[in-house]
């Protein structure tokens, strides 16, 4: 859904300023839902960073916080929460490996082969109008 501007009602500060951002970035084309999960990442990492920094701070023996309490704590939240891919070399030399590798031929039929019907619970196993002419051979 696009979002428009003349459509939306007021929002607040950092709901604009998230919109804006991803305006900047060139998506024109998101749901609104996006800018609040968006804003309660933000407002997630933030708070636990400052968390961690008091931790770090109270631990050093200070009162106040200060810039290296900060650094620390986002160099924490960065080493243990988000991963880097790793490095495209690495990912070519394992598709070529595993793109040698031929793929399984297709088989005539898909899904799970049964056997003949007559060997099949799935089966037809009666008649619903018997075979009047085995009727008439046997009481003539």
């Amino acid at each position: 859904m696009a979002v428009d501007s003349q459509k939306q009602p007021v929002q607040p500060r950092d709901a604009r300023i998230v919109s804006l951002i991803l305006q900047s970035l060139g998506v024109d084309d998101y749901d609104p839902k996006i800018v609040h999960q968006l804003l309660e990442f933000a407002h997630r990492y933030t708070s636990d960073v400052f968390q961690d920094s008091l931790i770090y701070a109270e631990h050093a023996g200070k009162t106040d916080l200060d810039l290296d309490d900060i650094q620390l704590a986002i160099q924490g939240r960065v080493n243990h929460s988000f991963t880097t891919p790793p490095p495209k070399e690495f990912l070519l030399e394992l598709a070529q490996e595993k793109n040698k590798q031929p793929l399984p031929l297709i088989p005539e039929k898909y899904g799970i082969r049964l056997p003949a019907d007559k060997h099949c619970l799935t089966g037809i196993n009666f008649s619903i109008v018997p075979d009047v002419s085995i009727f008439d051979c046997c009481y003539s």
